[in-house]
Protein backbone atom coordinates (compact mmCIF):
# COMPACT_ATOMS: atom_id res chain seq x y z
CA UNK A 1 0.00 0.00 0.00
CA UNK A 2 1.48 3.22 -1.26
CA UNK A 3 1.40 5.44 2.33
CA UNK A 4 2.24 8.81 -0.20
CA UNK A 5 -0.82 8.57 -2.26
CA UNK A 6 -3.33 10.88 -0.98
CA UNK A 7 -1.66 11.74 2.30
CA UNK A 8 -3.02 14.59 4.04
CA UNK A 9 -0.99 15.83 7.27
CA UNK A 10 -3.12 14.97 10.50
CA UNK A 11 -5.08 18.73 11.82
CA UNK A 12 -5.73 17.00 15.22
CA UNK A 13 -5.10 19.83 17.87
CA UNK A 14 -2.80 18.32 21.10
CA UNK A 15 -6.24 19.73 22.97
CA UNK A 16 -8.16 17.34 20.87
CA UNK A 17 -6.10 14.26 21.73
CA UNK A 18 -6.01 14.88 25.48
CA UNK A 19 -9.46 15.11 25.66
CA UNK A 20 -10.13 11.68 24.76
CA UNK A 21 -7.59 10.47 27.14
CA UNK A 22 -9.33 9.55 30.70
CA UNK A 23 -7.60 12.04 33.16
CA UNK A 24 -6.22 9.50 36.02
CA UNK A 25 -3.85 8.19 32.84
CA UNK A 26 -1.62 11.70 33.59
CA UNK A 27 -1.60 10.77 37.36
CA UNK A 28 1.96 10.36 38.46
CA UNK A 29 2.42 8.02 41.70
CA UNK A 30 5.90 7.69 42.80
CA UNK A 31 5.47 4.56 45.04
CA UNK A 32 4.14 2.42 42.27
CA UNK A 33 6.84 4.00 40.27
CA UNK A 34 9.71 2.31 42.53
CA UNK A 35 7.45 -0.43 42.56
CA UNK A 36 9.01 -1.15 39.11
CA UNK A 37 12.39 -0.29 39.93
CA UNK A 38 12.22 -3.14 42.60
CA UNK A 39 10.83 -5.50 40.35
CA UNK A 40 13.82 -4.63 37.85
CA UNK A 41 16.83 -4.77 40.46
CA UNK A 42 15.55 -8.54 41.45
CA UNK A 43 15.83 -9.57 37.97
CA UNK A 44 19.26 -8.11 37.75
CA UNK A 45 20.48 -9.15 41.01
CA UNK A 46 18.71 -12.62 40.21
CA UNK A 47 20.32 -13.38 36.88
CA UNK A 48 23.91 -12.22 37.98
CA UNK A 49 23.43 -14.81 40.97
CA UNK A 50 22.55 -17.78 38.53
CA UNK A 51 25.39 -16.47 36.16
CA UNK A 52 27.85 -16.73 39.23
CA UNK A 53 27.15 -20.60 39.14
CA UNK A 54 27.45 -20.89 35.26
CA UNK A 55 31.10 -22.26 35.64
CA UNK A 56 30.15 -25.18 37.55
CA UNK A 57 28.10 -26.58 34.60
CA UNK A 58 29.73 -28.93 31.68
CA UNK A 59 32.01 -27.14 29.30
CA UNK A 60 29.57 -27.60 26.47
CA UNK A 61 26.48 -25.94 28.21
CA UNK A 62 28.54 -22.85 29.55
CA UNK A 63 28.46 -20.84 26.08
CA UNK A 64 24.59 -21.28 26.13
CA UNK A 65 24.25 -20.15 29.22
CA UNK A 66 26.41 -16.97 28.92
CA UNK A 67 24.52 -16.30 26.11
CA UNK A 68 21.64 -16.80 27.41
CA UNK A 69 22.19 -14.55 30.54
CA UNK A 70 23.63 -11.69 28.47
CA UNK A 71 20.35 -11.46 26.46
CA UNK A 72 17.77 -11.92 29.36
CA UNK A 73 19.95 -9.70 31.38
CA UNK A 74 20.57 -7.01 28.69
CA UNK A 75 16.17 -7.38 28.32
CA UNK A 76 16.20 -6.66 32.59
CA UNK A 77 18.67 -3.92 32.50
CA UNK A 78 16.76 -2.42 29.37
CA UNK A 79 13.73 -2.20 31.54
CA UNK A 80 15.99 0.07 34.19
CA UNK A 81 16.92 2.69 31.20
CA UNK A 82 13.49 2.98 30.65
CA UNK A 83 12.73 4.04 33.91
CA UNK A 84 15.13 6.48 34.08
CA UNK A 85 14.57 7.81 30.88
CA UNK A 86 10.46 8.19 32.93
CA UNK A 87 13.05 10.76 35.05
CA UNK A 88 14.09 12.52 32.90
CA UNK A 89 10.76 13.69 31.06
CA UNK A 90 9.21 14.63 34.96
CA UNK A 91 6.44 10.87 34.65
CA UNK A 92 8.71 8.94 37.53
CA UNK A 93 7.15 11.35 40.35
CA UNK A 94 5.62 14.83 40.34
CA UNK A 95 8.87 15.45 42.46
CA UNK A 96 11.29 17.19 40.43
CA UNK A 97 14.32 16.41 42.84
CA UNK A 98 13.22 12.79 43.21
CA UNK A 99 12.86 12.50 39.44
CA UNK A 100 16.07 13.76 38.74
CA UNK A 101 17.87 11.78 41.72
CA UNK A 102 16.97 8.71 40.68
CA UNK A 103 17.55 9.25 36.95
CA UNK A 104 20.85 10.50 37.55
CA UNK A 105 21.34 7.10 39.73
CA UNK A 106 20.39 4.40 37.47
CA UNK A 107 21.44 6.46 34.28
CA UNK A 108 25.11 6.71 35.46
CA UNK A 109 24.77 3.11 36.62
CA UNK A 110 24.32 2.47 32.98
CA UNK A 111 26.87 4.70 31.87
CA UNK A 112 24.20 7.33 30.42
CA UNK A 113 24.99 11.09 31.29
CA UNK A 114 21.58 11.82 32.57
CA UNK A 115 21.26 15.59 32.17
CA UNK A 116 23.43 15.77 28.96
CA UNK A 117 20.93 13.07 27.18
CA UNK A 118 17.67 14.58 29.27
CA UNK A 119 18.44 18.21 27.30
CA UNK A 120 19.02 16.43 23.82
CA UNK A 121 16.54 14.19 24.39
CA UNK A 122 13.53 17.21 25.09
CA UNK A 123 14.77 18.86 21.73
CA UNK A 124 13.93 15.17 20.31
CA UNK A 125 10.86 15.09 21.86
CA UNK A 126 9.71 18.98 20.62
CA UNK A 127 11.15 18.44 16.96
CA UNK A 128 10.40 14.75 16.19
CA UNK A 129 10.90 14.24 12.62
CA UNK A 130 11.56 17.84 11.78
CA UNK A 131 14.25 17.79 8.95
CA UNK A 132 16.22 20.59 10.34
CA UNK A 133 15.41 20.33 14.18
CA UNK A 134 15.13 16.64 15.23
CA UNK A 135 18.08 15.06 17.48
CA UNK A 136 18.39 11.72 16.51
CA UNK A 137 18.31 9.11 13.00
CA UNK A 138 17.47 12.64 11.09
CA UNK A 139 16.94 10.76 7.36
CA UNK A 140 20.15 12.08 5.31
CA UNK A 141 19.18 13.70 1.96
CA UNK A 142 19.61 12.09 -1.96
CA UNK A 143 22.32 14.72 -2.03
CA UNK A 144 24.06 14.02 1.10
CA UNK A 145 24.05 10.50 0.09
CA UNK A 146 25.50 11.97 -2.94
CA UNK A 147 22.64 10.37 -5.49
CA UNK A 148 22.04 13.52 -7.63
CA UNK A 149 20.22 12.66 -10.54
CA UNK A 150 20.20 8.42 -10.16
CA UNK A 151 16.75 7.02 -10.16
CA UNK A 152 15.32 6.02 -6.86
CA UNK A 153 11.87 4.15 -5.46
CA UNK A 154 9.50 4.79 -2.70
CA UNK A 155 11.06 2.78 0.37
CA UNK A 156 7.39 1.12 0.64
CA UNK A 157 8.03 -0.77 -3.19
CA UNK A 158 11.03 -2.85 -1.29
CA UNK A 159 13.18 -2.02 -5.18
CA UNK A 160 16.22 -1.29 -3.72
CA UNK A 161 19.48 -1.95 -5.80
CA UNK A 162 21.57 -3.38 -2.27
CA UNK A 163 18.60 -6.04 -2.33
CA UNK A 164 21.51 -9.02 -3.63
CA UNK A 165 24.08 -7.22 -0.96
CA UNK A 166 22.26 -8.43 2.72
CA UNK A 167 25.97 -9.10 4.32
CA UNK A 168 26.08 -5.10 3.97
CA UNK A 169 22.94 -4.72 5.68
CA UNK A 170 23.48 -7.47 8.00
CA UNK A 171 26.62 -5.39 8.92
CA UNK A 172 25.50 -2.08 9.30
CA UNK A 173 22.69 -3.49 11.37
CA UNK A 174 24.98 -4.93 13.65
CA UNK A 175 27.25 -1.74 13.82
CA UNK A 176 24.43 0.31 14.25
CA UNK A 177 22.74 -1.58 17.46
CA UNK A 178 25.80 -2.43 19.04
CA UNK A 179 28.25 0.80 18.72
CA UNK A 180 25.03 3.50 17.34
CA UNK A 181 24.77 4.92 20.94
CA UNK A 182 28.20 5.34 22.19
CA UNK A 183 28.58 6.71 19.42
CA UNK A 184 25.58 9.37 19.80
CA UNK A 185 27.03 10.23 22.82
CA UNK A 186 30.54 11.45 21.84
CA UNK A 187 29.83 12.55 18.41
CA UNK A 188 26.23 12.61 17.59
CA UNK A 189 25.77 10.76 15.15
CA UNK A 190 22.98 10.34 13.11
CA UNK A 191 21.82 14.06 14.64
CA UNK A 192 21.04 16.93 12.72
CA UNK A 193 23.61 19.16 10.58
CA UNK A 194 24.21 21.59 13.37
CA UNK A 195 25.42 19.60 16.07
CA UNK A 196 26.96 17.03 14.16
CA UNK A 197 30.23 15.99 15.86
CA UNK A 198 29.27 17.19 19.48
CA UNK A 199 30.05 15.57 22.36
CA UNK A 200 27.32 14.83 25.29
CA UNK A 201 30.48 14.65 27.68
CA UNK A 202 31.45 18.46 26.36
CA UNK A 203 29.72 21.31 28.83
CA UNK A 204 30.62 23.73 26.49
CA UNK A 205 29.12 21.65 23.39
CA UNK A 206 26.78 23.20 20.73
CA UNK A 207 23.95 20.86 22.39
CA UNK A 208 23.98 22.92 25.31
CA UNK A 209 22.92 25.99 26.65
CA UNK A 210 25.30 27.99 29.23
CA UNK A 211 23.08 27.75 32.31
CA UNK A 212 23.29 23.57 31.52
CA UNK A 213 27.15 23.35 32.04
CA UNK A 214 27.39 21.93 35.82
CA UNK A 215 24.45 19.81 35.03
CA UNK A 216 26.37 18.29 32.15
CA UNK A 217 29.79 18.24 34.13
CA UNK A 218 27.12 16.10 37.43
CA UNK A 219 26.42 13.55 34.34
CA UNK A 220 30.10 13.39 33.52
CA UNK A 221 30.59 12.87 37.33
CA UNK A 222 28.35 9.54 37.97
CA UNK A 223 29.94 8.41 34.59
CA UNK A 224 33.48 8.51 36.44
CA UNK A 225 32.01 6.99 39.53
CA UNK A 226 30.80 3.82 37.80
CA UNK A 227 33.85 3.84 35.69
CA UNK A 228 35.20 3.54 39.19
CA UNK A 229 33.56 1.23 40.48
CA UNK A 230 34.18 -1.11 37.36
CA UNK A 231 37.72 -0.72 37.51
CA UNK A 232 37.68 -1.74 40.79
CA UNK A 233 35.24 -4.87 39.91
CA UNK A 234 37.95 -5.73 37.49
CA UNK A 235 41.40 -5.42 40.23
CA UNK A 236 39.28 -8.07 42.32
CA UNK A 237 37.64 -10.34 40.23
CA UNK A 238 39.27 -9.79 36.81
CA UNK A 239 38.18 -7.67 33.31
CA UNK A 240 37.07 -10.54 31.87
CA UNK A 241 34.21 -11.37 34.44
CA UNK A 242 33.38 -7.60 34.40
CA UNK A 243 32.93 -7.89 30.85
CA UNK A 244 30.97 -10.80 31.05
CA UNK A 245 28.73 -9.77 34.15
CA UNK A 246 28.41 -6.49 32.82
CA UNK A 247 30.25 -5.51 29.33
CA UNK A 248 28.45 -8.12 27.93
CA UNK A 249 24.85 -6.77 28.75
CA UNK A 250 25.67 -2.81 28.34
CA UNK A 251 26.15 -4.10 24.56
CA UNK A 252 22.60 -5.80 24.93
CA UNK A 253 21.24 -2.66 26.02
CA UNK A 254 22.82 -0.40 23.76
CA UNK A 255 21.04 -3.10 21.17
CA UNK A 256 17.68 -2.26 22.22
CA UNK A 257 17.90 1.24 22.65
CA UNK A 258 19.14 2.04 19.24
CA UNK A 259 16.33 -0.38 17.91
CA UNK A 260 13.66 0.39 19.46
CA UNK A 261 14.06 4.30 18.89
CA UNK A 262 15.26 3.89 15.19
CA UNK A 263 12.47 2.00 14.30
CA UNK A 264 9.88 3.77 15.93
CA UNK A 265 10.69 7.00 13.98
CA UNK A 266 11.94 5.26 10.53
CA UNK A 267 9.91 3.59 8.19
CA UNK A 268 8.43 3.71 4.71
CA UNK A 269 5.03 4.52 6.07
CA UNK A 270 5.83 7.54 8.22
CA UNK A 271 7.16 10.92 6.83
CA UNK A 272 9.44 13.76 7.71
CA UNK A 273 8.72 17.27 7.57
CA UNK A 274 10.34 20.16 6.41
CA UNK A 275 9.94 23.49 8.86
CA UNK A 276 6.66 24.88 6.49
CA UNK A 277 4.91 22.15 7.55
CA UNK A 278 5.98 20.68 10.62
CA UNK A 279 4.25 21.37 13.92
CA UNK A 280 4.32 19.20 17.35
CA UNK A 281 1.27 16.91 16.65
CA UNK A 282 2.18 15.63 13.19
CA UNK A 283 5.56 15.19 14.47
CA UNK A 284 4.63 12.84 17.11
CA UNK A 285 2.11 10.91 15.26
CA UNK A 286 5.51 10.12 13.03
CA UNK A 287 5.63 7.41 15.39
CA UNK A 288 5.18 3.67 15.15
CA UNK A 289 4.37 1.70 18.04
CA UNK A 290 5.65 -1.94 18.05
CA UNK A 291 5.15 -4.87 19.77
CA UNK A 292 7.85 -7.33 20.42
CA UNK A 293 5.65 -10.15 21.61
CA UNK A 294 3.91 -10.04 25.28
CA UNK A 295 7.01 -10.70 27.63
CA UNK A 296 9.12 -8.15 25.76
CA UNK A 297 6.57 -5.85 25.94
CA UNK A 298 6.29 -6.08 29.55
CA UNK A 299 9.80 -6.37 30.51
CA UNK A 300 10.46 -2.83 28.25
CA UNK A 301 7.56 -0.86 30.25
CA UNK A 302 5.65 -0.84 26.92
CA UNK A 303 8.51 1.95 25.49
CA UNK A 304 8.25 0.48 22.73
CA UNK A 305 4.55 -0.52 22.03
CA UNK A 306 3.11 2.80 23.38
CA UNK A 307 5.46 5.12 22.03
CA UNK A 308 2.77 7.38 20.26
CA UNK A 309 0.79 8.27 23.69
CA UNK A 310 4.51 8.65 25.12
CA UNK A 311 5.66 11.73 22.22
CA UNK A 312 1.87 12.92 23.12
CA UNK A 313 2.35 12.86 26.37
CA UNK A 314 6.09 12.86 27.52
CA UNK A 315 5.20 13.08 31.09
CA UNK A 316 2.62 10.53 31.44
CA UNK A 317 3.64 7.14 32.93
CA UNK A 318 4.54 4.16 31.27
CA UNK A 319 1.83 2.15 33.76
CA UNK A 320 -0.98 4.27 32.55
CA UNK A 321 0.16 4.51 28.55
CA UNK A 322 -1.24 1.29 27.08
CA UNK A 323 -4.88 2.45 28.86
CA UNK A 324 -3.88 5.40 27.35
CA UNK A 325 -3.56 4.18 23.84
CA UNK A 326 -6.41 2.08 23.29
CA UNK A 327 -7.90 5.78 23.52
CA UNK A 328 -5.58 7.39 21.03
CA UNK A 329 -6.34 4.89 18.63
CA UNK A 330 -9.75 5.17 18.28
CA UNK A 331 -9.34 8.54 18.01
CA UNK A 332 -6.65 8.95 15.66
CA UNK A 333 -7.94 6.11 12.73
CA UNK A 334 -5.78 5.83 9.93
CA UNK A 335 -2.62 8.58 11.37
CA UNK A 336 -2.16 6.08 14.07
CA UNK A 337 0.83 3.79 12.98
CA UNK A 338 1.01 0.11 14.50
CA UNK A 339 3.19 -3.17 13.92
CA UNK A 340 3.42 -6.26 15.45
CA UNK A 341 6.22 -7.63 12.82
CA UNK A 342 9.33 -9.60 14.05
CA UNK A 343 11.55 -7.09 15.38
CA UNK A 344 14.75 -8.74 13.65
CA UNK A 345 12.76 -8.68 10.35
CA UNK A 346 11.61 -5.05 10.25
CA UNK A 347 15.40 -3.79 11.39
CA UNK A 348 16.77 -5.14 8.67
CA UNK A 349 13.99 -4.08 6.05
CA UNK A 350 14.55 -0.54 7.66
CA UNK A 351 17.64 -0.31 7.27
CA UNK A 352 17.55 -1.29 3.36
CA UNK A 353 14.41 0.11 2.14
CA UNK A 354 15.17 3.52 4.87
CA UNK A 355 18.69 4.81 2.41
CA UNK A 356 17.50 8.73 2.01
CA UNK A 357 14.83 11.42 1.38
CA UNK A 358 14.33 13.60 -1.43
CA UNK A 359 16.44 17.00 -0.88
CA UNK A 360 13.33 19.07 -1.15
CA UNK A 361 9.51 19.14 -0.27
CA UNK A 362 7.46 19.94 2.60
CA UNK A 363 6.43 16.18 3.09
CA UNK A 364 8.77 14.13 3.06
CA UNK A 365 9.12 9.84 2.74
CA UNK A 366 11.63 7.38 2.90
CA UNK A 367 13.26 6.70 -0.35
CA UNK A 368 16.09 3.85 -1.61
CA UNK A 369 18.58 3.66 -4.66
CA UNK A 370 16.77 1.71 -7.58
CA UNK A 371 17.14 -0.74 -10.05
CA UNK A 372 15.29 0.59 -11.93
CA UNK A 373 14.60 3.84 -14.33
CA UNK A 374 13.76 7.19 -12.35
CA UNK A 375 10.35 7.38 -10.41
CA UNK A 376 9.05 10.84 -10.15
Amino acid sequence: MDPEKGFEPPTFTIKELRDCVPKHCFQRDTLRSFSYIAYDLCGVAALAFAASYIHVLPAYLRPAAWMAYWVCQGVVCTGLWVIAHECGHGAFSANRTINNVTGWVLHSALLVPYYSWRHSHSQHHKNTNNMNRDEVFVPRTKTFRGLQGKASTPAWMEDSVFDESPLYHVAKVVGQSLFGWPLYLYRNASGPKYARGASHFNPQSVLFRPEQFWQIVLSDVGLALTAGVLAYASYVWSAAAVLRMYGVPYLMVNFWLVTITYLQHSSPQVPHYADDSWNFVRGALCTVDRSYGRVLDVCLHHINDTHVAHHLFSQMPHYHAEEATRHLRGKLGKYYNYSDRNVFGELYHTMKHCQFVEDSGSVLFYRNPSTAKKVE
